[in-house]
């Protein structure tokens, strides 16, 4: 599956122009279902959430719908990652599970400031648990320092079955080796000028990556750090519409949305 979506869906400047006016604000996760296939919840980042958040979320959504979350900010801004078990397990255990099938990949994301330290990187990727009352728990890794631009990294990510971000940004590092079972891209370049915040030919392009992606392939235009891999099985494929010109993401989303359903 192609999913592709927005972060979060609490945004002023998205009423009236994504949001139809006068739509209640309690009615706006049900909405944005309806348009987009997956949102990436970023609240889990700043702080603990409740299970019966998780559990109305998840009644609010279409079948088939998927809520990726933001890992906490707590575990992975610290200085030794080797040490972040039980504030991993504090987030696993604050009700994800109760997304069931809707959850999606937990993406733990990395200040800029923080350097890849091999040995310590890989305790944290050991850290990670595979499953948690009985639903199955994916993670991805943003990183965002350019040490990371290194192939024994690729190499890591791989050995534990974890994603790497695929950055669409003018700021941080593109690492673009699939590590995984599935891809988890985050687009960061949404211009004002564009109607949809991208234009035909970036939408085009994001199009073929992701079907290139789905299918078991690399895309033959952005770069690998280690070996290609050659072509794999089919992937699960999670495209987000987070930055750039954020007013534009819910319409960039539903843009690429609409090329893939009519492909």
């Amino acid at each position: 599956m192609i999913y592709v979506g927005i972060g979060g869906w609490v945004f002023e400047p998205w009423r009236g122009t994504f949001y139809p006016e006068g739509l209640p604000q309690k009615r706006e996760l049900a909405y944005a279902a309806d348009h987009v296939t997956a949102i990436e919840i970023n609240g889990t980042y700043y702080g603990t959430q409740k299970p019966e958040s998780f559990r109305k979320w998840a009644g609010e959504t279409p079948d088939g719908f998927v809520f990726a979350l933001k890992g906490s900010r707590f575990t992975t801004n610290r200085r030794v990652l080797a040490e972040a078990g039980e504030s991993i397990q504090r987030l696993i255990g604050s009700g994800v599970t109760e997304l069931g099938a809707k959850l999606g990949p937990i993406n733990w994301q990395f200040m800029e400031t923080k350097k890849f330290d091999p040995e310590d990187f890989e305790a944290f990727l050991a850290l990670l648990p595979k499953e948690s009352d009985g639903v199955r728990l994916r993670h991805v890794v943003e990183v965002r320092h350019a040490s990371f631009v290194d192939a024994a990294f690729v190499a890591l990510a791989r050995r534990y079955g974890v994603g790497i971000v695929v950055a669409d940004s003018e700021t941080f590092p593109l690492i673009a080796d699939p590590t995984a079972d599935f891809v988890y891209a985050r687009l960061q370049s949404a211009d004002e000028a564009h109607p949809k915040g991208y234009s035909e030919a970036a939408l085009a392009d994001w199009e073929r990556r992701a079907r290139s992606w789905e299918g078991g392939s690399t895309p033959d235009d952005l770069p690998l750090l280690a070996e290609a891999q050659g072509k794999g099985a089919a992937r699960d494929v999670f495209i987000f519409m987070i930055n750039g010109f954020k007013p534009k993401a819910p319409h960039a989303a539903m843009a690429l949305i609409e090329r893939l359903e009519q492909g």
